[in-house]
């Protein structure tokens, strides 16, 4: 369906509408749930937040999963003292509940990340998640085409390594493309406690669509942060009112 034109507040209202006993929540974090900040370590995790995600975690019996790009180390940090199911480094990790695996696909090359990590002389900020290289242009944005040309050019040259690139919000990311977050749910969704639940996930950026063009196979519904996409069940104007939505969730009476 495509809702492309339903409001934040809408969306809102379906998420509300949620049944706890039959959903399986999957989140994006950066741009979703957390507001985009300056630099990747500058995001702020507001306390409640947290209380909603422990709370939706157990009023879904476990089957509550963060979607990131960051790896789980970092979302550990991020979320502490939480540790919260996910899928980490688009998709090369994931923890359900403290059974932590990997994929079968390997890091970059350190030569690749080391030949990335001069885009630094540039005035961007690198940040190395091993699967993966994100080049932040979020203080230069004047850099953007040269900072493009730049990674196109250093993968260029490890073509054997397959990878993608892509644009991002103010930013260039390098990944593996045999990883990816659609393919990663279709797996979760495989296994205790999300399997026979009804995927219902947010996100809000270029790698986040591997999973909005899943959804409808899986009978999942999508929802979008900042810009409405089409096929999606709505949208949310910003992260603060998905945070709302989900305080609201973890609150409902049964």
């Amino acid at each position: 369906m495509n809702d492309a034109s339903v409001s934040s507040s809408d969306a809102a209202t379906k998420v509300a509408g949620l049944n706890l006993d039959a959903t399986a929540l999957l989140l994006d974090v950066d741009g979703t749930v957390l507001d985009i900040a300056p630099a990747p370590d500058a995001v702020v995790v507001p306390a409640s937040l947290r209380r909603s995600l422990l709370d939706l975690t157990a009023r879904l019996n476990g089957a509550c999963a963060l979607v990131s790009g960051r790896t789980i180390g970092t979302l550990d940090r991020l979320f502490t003292p939480s540790k919260l199911s996910a899928i980490g480094a688009h998709g090369a990790e994931m923890r359900i509940g403290g059974e932590y695996r990997t994929s079968a696909v390997a890091p970059l090359p350190a030569a690749l990340r080391a030949k990335l990590a001069a885009a630094e002389k540039m005035g961007i900020l690198v940040e190395d998640k091993g699967f993966s290289v994100a080049l932040h242009f979020r203080t230069a944005p004047e850099r953007e085409n040269e900072l493009r040309c730049f990674a196109e050019a250093t993968c260029r040259e490890f073509a054997a390594e397959n990878v993608d690139v892509l644009s991002g919000k103010a930013m260039i990311e390098i990944k593996r493309a045999a990883v990816n977050k659609g393919e990663a749910v279709r797996a979760l969704l495989q296994l205790a406690p999300f399997s026979g639940r009804r995927a219902v996930f947010i996100g809000d950026d270029v790698t986040d669509h591997a999973v909005f063009a899943i959804l409808p196979t899986l009978g999942g519904l999508g929802f979008s942060v900042g810009v409405p996409f089409a096929g999606l069940a709505g949208h949310f104007d910003s992260p603060a009112d998905v945070r709302d939505a989900l305080q609201t969730l973890a609150n409902k009476q049964m």
